[in-house]
């Protein structure tokens, strides 16, 4: 079953995996430190463009990412 908590302790571990820090995948990805920050916490998705650009900048299969591994 796909949950939010699911998908972000499964986009956590990538960040953590990427070794980046939540600035520089800010950075990369084109937005604020703070929404990386709400996208770790649950408190946020990205949107789907996002999701993907997201997914391709930690070199993680987007299916992994919302829990259809």
């Amino acid at each position: 079953m796909i949950t939010l908590e699911r998908i972000q302790m499964r986009l956590a571990e990538a960040i953590k995996q990427s070794g980046m820090t939540q600035s520089e995948l800010a950075k990369k990805l084109g937005v604020k430190h703070q929404q990386i920050s709400c996208y770790i916490k649950g408190q946020k998705m990205p949107a789907i463009d996002t999701l993907a650009n997201l997914c391709k900048i930690l070199d993680v299969d987007t299916n992994y990412i919302l829990c259809q591994d």
